[in-house]
């Protein structure tokens, strides 16, 4: 069996328009505002305190943490063919 690393893309974050305002997800509909997407990142690191990366979908105004998952792949074997004299 084979393995294969699975990104995996959580949201953290989304853009409070106008400007480069940004909310932090776990904060609720009712948490804080940060004027710049570096306070949002210095908030998420404060609140989780795990280095990670990250992915920015600008036009979306969506900040993802990326994570990765080590999945096992079952490898099928090939198909064998009586025609061929396989069996």
């Amino acid at each position: 069996m084979a393995k294969q690393i699975k990104e995996i893309n959580v949201l953290i974050a989304t853009r409070v328009p106008p400007s480069d305002r940004w909310k932090l997800v776990s904060d609720g509909p009712e948490g804080t505002i940060y004027k710049s997407l570096t306070e949002a990142l210095e908030a998420y690191f404060q609140k989780t305190k795990e280095p990670c990366e990250f992915r920015l979908a600008p036009l979306k105004g969506e900040l993802y943490m990326i994570t990765t998952k080590e999945e096992t792949v079952k490898v099928e074997p090939p198909k064998k063919f009586n025609i061929y004299g396989d069996y």
